[in-house]
């Protein structure tokens, strides 16, 4: 909770895509670095193991908790005139503060795993971020059709502020499509709107 009552509401779309670019990046990296390790599987089948766990772990990431967002927006109650609106670096900033061992821990395995299968933990990561970017934009085709932002008390995400459709989020907040300093889907405003 801000103070005096008010309430801090952080961008639902930035919140889900935060994660996107740390994971593929590392995960690009790791696959880069696990091609040049020879493997106990050899590089052909690692590298279509690591193929198969990309499409199948973007798909999984992109699809997980689709219900539970829909009911959460359809819900949703308008945003009070005292709600404090999040700024994007302040979200994207505290998701990856959050995340940040959960991060490296995930790119270490990711090279480790380069032992055993070339690539595949890597590419497994990619497609764990590029499965967040489908999400992302998921959420922001919504906003677009509904004419609306959708937005989460930053009190209700969990300690790690990396689940804006875990148990604890009870109901989202909508504003107008020109409100804050994201367009639908999370990204960066190109230029600011007119308000």
């Amino acid at each position: 909770m801000a103070r005096g009552g008010q309430v801090g509401l952080a961008r639902v779309a930035v919140v889900v895509r935060a994660g996107a670019a740390p994971l593929w990046w590392l995960g690009v990296l790791a696959a880069g670095v696990g091609v040049l390790v020879p493997g106990l599987t050899g590089h052909r089948i690692g590298v279509l193991a690591g193929a198969a766990l990309f499409i199948v772990a973007t798909a999984v990431v992109a699809w997980t908790r689709r219900r539970r967002y829909t009911a959460l927006a359809g819900s949703a109650a308008r945003a009070g005139k005292h709600d404090v609106l999040q700024d994007r670096a302040v979200t994207l900033r505290n998701w990856r503060r959050g995340h940040r061992w959960w991060l490296l821990l995930a790119f270490l395995a990711a090279l480790g795993s380069a032992f055993a299968v070339p690539a595949a933990g890597g590419l497994l990561m990619a497609g764990c971020g590029a499965g967040l970017w489908l999400k992302s934009a998921w959420i922001g085709r919504r906003e677009q059709s509904g004419d609306a932002l959708l937005w989460v008390r930053v009190d209700w995400l969990a300690d790690d502020t990396g689940r804006p459709a875990g148990k604890t989020v009870r109901a989202y907040r909508t504003t107008g499509i020109a409100a804050g300093d994201a367009s639908p889907g999370g990204a960066r405003r190109k230029s600011p709107t007119p308000v």
